[in-house]
């Protein structure tokens, strides 16, 4: 079994695995004319089912055989340009290179002995993204798992600054249309079940802060301690973007830690077209960026950024182990220092090999493609009367519904766009996500493929409208 190792023994072993496989997904890709074929929970579970993991096929070609039928062919592929569901993006070649480096590689990014210069590229890409920010020269970061991580660590440092002698007095303050991690995160800090407090937003989906002061002064008098006001720097259900410069300017007159969650919108960083529209994150306190979201990164790859590095302190503990204290004073950079994993891959090589063949530009050319198509898109739907559209775009969603022109019931409209969403789903044709709307059901685009073009959504729109009527006739006929 140590043939399997990789070694310098095993080297060309390895070479001819992997190209193996990438030969393989290549062949996928190139062909893949849907971005789901619509198999079933029910149709693929047997396939797996039957597999005896304790019986291996001790052949590559094999396996990459059998990884055919039960995932490759199946997959739902995020490149394809009728993939317009969730905050998945196609993916850049110099990413999935890093990629394939970092896995042989294997560093693992917590200490300095572990991962040497993987370490030092990790800090540089922190730093490259604080000074996109603005946050100043005492800036700091750590990459982390995705938005969800980022955003509880930075909580968790707006707890501790907070300094209140009860959690229970605590609160947050986000929009109602704010990420869920949000609240999860306080109970997950040990935080009361009224720890956060929404703020209605405007027509836009943008927090109200006429309502953020209001609740900021009825917390300061009843004796409660404003613990962290969270802006959405693009929500996941709009794309919307709160007003950061006024929210920065409450934050400021009531002492309290402005987080941004720019998950989604960071890739704003990188625009050549639109970075205006996040004007204000500069004046934050924590920074929640997804690279892997609007960077055009594989999952997973995110970061969260603080002004203050010392804040960062909040998350650090040693271990003789690992990282006993002395090697602070030695001035030994372990990232677990400032880290709530411990193991840790090195996904900031794949943002490195990004910018370093690609550019920031090229990264802002390909998001601001996708924020002019969802532009597009709007008017599309803006002029169409078989859809009502929710908000104007700020980034690359647009949320909708069909309205058929013989039908009124509101609960009627609502079954017919959830049939039609997931009637589009087991077709395979294309792959859209559905949210709610002042509780009636929606369906919602996000676009954040450069390749998808207007002509795309238009036929798209085209098939939601006939699967809604289809099953809006069905069921006169079943009443009739």
């Amino acid at each position: 079994m140590r043939s399997h190792l990789l070694n310098d023994a095993t080297a060309e072993q390895y070479r001819r695995s992997v190209t193996e496989g990438v030969e393989r997904v290549a062949a996928r890709i190139a062909t893949t004319d849907r971005p789901f074929t619509g198999v079933t929970v029910d149709a693929l579970s047997p396939r797996i089912d039957g597999i005896d993991l304790d019986r291996p096929l001790h052949d590559t070609a094999a396996v990459l055989d059998e990884l055919e039928d039960v995932y490759l062919r199946d997959a739902v592929y995020f490149h394809h340009p009728r993939y317009l569901a969730h905050l998945n993006c196609p993916v850049v070649i110099p990413a999935v290179l890093g990629e394939a480096v970092l896995s042989a590689v294997n560093s693992s990014l917590d200490t300095w002995d572990q991962s040497a210069g993987g370490t030092l590229i990790e800090r540089k890409l922190i730093d490259w993204t604080t000074a996109r920010i603005g946050l100043g020269p005492a800036a700091d970061g750590v990459f982390t798992s995705g938005g969800t991580q980022s955003n509880l660590q930075a909580l968790l440092l707006a707890r501790e600054e907070a300094k209140a002698e009860s959690l229970a007095d605590l609160r947050i303050f986000a929009s109602e249309v704010s990420h869920f991690s949000v609240k999860k995160s306080a109970k997950l800090l040990g935080l009361g079940p009224d720890a956060v407090v929404s703020i209605p937003v405007d027509h836009d989906k943008r927090m109200q802060t006429v309502a953020l002061a209001r609740e900021l002064e009825r917390c300061a008098k009843e004796g409660l301690v404003p613990m962290a006001v969270v802006a959405t720097g693009g929500t996941t259900d709009f794309g919307s973007i709160d007003p950061l410069p006024e929210i920065a300017g409450l934050c400021e007159q009531y002492g309290v830690w402005m987080h941004v969650d720019a998950a989604y919108g960071c890739g704003l960083l990188a625009s050549l077209k639109y970075r205006h529209r996040i004007d204000g994150i500069e004046r934050a306190d924590s920074v929640t960026v997804d690279y892997h979201k609007s960077f055009f990164q594989p999952v997973s790859s995110s970061a969260v950024l603080v002004r203050d590095a010392a804040t960062l302190r909040h998350a650090t503990y040693h271990a003789e182990y690992l990282n006993p204290r002395r090697m602070v004073q030695e001035r030994i950079p372990n990232q677990v220092d400032k880290s709530l994993q411990t193991t840790r891959r090195f996904d900031a090589l794949k943002l490195w090999m990004t910018l370093r063949v690609m550019g920031a530009d090229g990264i802002g050319e390909l998001f601001d493609e996708v924020c002019d198509l969802a532009a597009e898109g709007w008017k599309l739907l803006a002029a169409d009367p078989r859809f009502d559209v929710v908000v104007e775009p700020s980034l690359s969603t647009l949320v909708f519904r069909h309205i058929p022109a013989a039908v009124t019931d509101p609960a009627e409209i609502d079954r017919a766009n959830l049939y039609a969403r997931k009637a589009l789903f087991a077709s395979g044709d294309a792959v859209v996500a559905g949210t709610k709307v002042a509780g009636r059901h929606y369906l919602k685009f996000t676009l954040l493929n450069p390749e998808t073009t207007t002509a795309d959504i238009a036929a798209v729109l085209d098939l939601i409208a006939g699967h809604a009527e289809q099953y809006l006739g069905d069921s006169l006929d079943r009443a009739s």
